[in-house]
């Protein structure tokens, strides 16, 4: 069956995501002189530690780094604001993204994007990196009712698109929410590969990076 739709994750996909939040932690450090009490590079690294790869909310990030470096005179609720209305400002994406997707949409393929998370702060994030004229539908979780793995949500996305499962391939860095998801909605599906997972079972397909993903995506077969 010829492809006719690429969908994707956001972050560990096409934001660099990792890269963007050092970026953001450093410049926040010294926008609040109050996070100073702790030296630079142990503020940053401990809150990299916290987040996990963005799987825990800057809520609980903020109010354990207070604690843990005895911060005064800052709530965390600022921090958090910061953060909400900042970050997109330092979002970078990974090398090769816009001419990837260019030569997608050159051959014709029908783009989206499906991301876990909050639907303005993830939406802001996604256009930052100046690829939202690129892409036909976007599909924020929140915004949605539905969370990644839960293969309503691709199902939801290939609606909107008008193609079939088998029509249709999924790229994105995380083995369960990603891979072993849209597999289950019938998609195939490229595995990004992420030095936090050793490999992500069943993936029809491993890029390193992003320049390697049309000529893949042209070997499964492309509409005449």
């Amino acid at each position: 069956m010829a492809m006719k739709a690429v969908l994707f994750d956001l972050d560990g996909t096409l934001l660099d995501r990792d890269a963007s939040l050092s970026s953001f932690v450093s410049a926040q450090y010294e926008r609040f002189p109050g996070l100073q009490a702790a030296r630079k590079e142990d503020y940053v690294r401990r809150f990299i530690e916290l987040d996990n790869h963005g799987y825990v909310w800057k809520d609980s990030v903020y109010q354990q780094l207070i604690g843990e470096f005895s911060i005064e005179g800052l709530a965390w609720t600022d921090l958090l604001n910061d953060y909400l209305h900042m970050f997109q400002e330092h979002c970078l994406a990974f090398p090769h993204a816009l001419a990837a997707l260019g030569q997608l949409k050159s051959h014709g393929l029908k783009l989206a994007l499906v991301s876990n998370g909050f639907g303005q702060f993830q939406y802001d994030n996604f256009k930052a990196l100046g690829i939202e004229p690129f892409f036909d539908e976007v599909l924020i979780s929140e915004w949605e009712g539905l969370r990644k793995p839960d293969p309503a949500i691709f199902v939801r996305a290939l609606s909107k698109l008008e193609v079939h499962a088998d029509e249709a391939v999924y790229v994105g860095d995380h083995p369960l929410n990603d891979i072993q998801a849209s597999r289950m909605a019938g998609m195939k599906a490229i595995w990004k590969s992420n030095a936090s997972f050793s490999s992500a079972a069943g993936a029809d397909a491993i890029i390193e990076g992003l320049d390697e993903l049309p000529a893949i995506v042209c070997s499964f077969g492309l509409q005449r």
